[in-house]
């Protein structure tokens, strides 16, 4: 039977509450930067809106009418796009750091990122 070396048990149990620690930290920080991208993101989407509503109240034409529409959803349309490109690489950014801690422990089992 083998005998149970604590000192290693000790070791690998630091290890993984290190670990899990830097990956809570990048999960963490990657969170807030996501907030505050979708704060940003929000203001400036309402901004927008008001002012379109403001443009479409002073129209006096239906053909302006129509222009401050069509421009407002062109606009708003290629902003959700931007955002929308935005939040994927920061979810990607933070996954990528938040697994970081553990590639030295999934490279001794053969384990890759892909």
């Amino acid at each position: 039977m083998n005998a149970i070396n604590f000192e290693e048990v000790q070791k690998a149990t630091k290890e993984a509450a290190d670990n899990a620690a830097k990956s809570f930290g990048a999960i963490s920080k990657g969170l807030q930067a996501l907030t505050v991208e979708s704060t940003d993101y929000t203001k400036k989407s309402y901004e927008a809106g008001s002012a379109a509503v403001e443009k479409l109240f002073a129209a006096k034409t239906v053909e302006k009418a129509i222009e401050v529409q069509t421009e407002y959803a062109k606009s708003a349309y290629e902003g959700f796009v931007a955002q929308a490109t935005k939040v994927q690489e920061l979810l990607t950014d933070v996954a990528k750091e938040a697994y970081k801690p553990y590639e030295g422990v999934f490279a001794k089992f053969g384990v890759a990122a892909k």
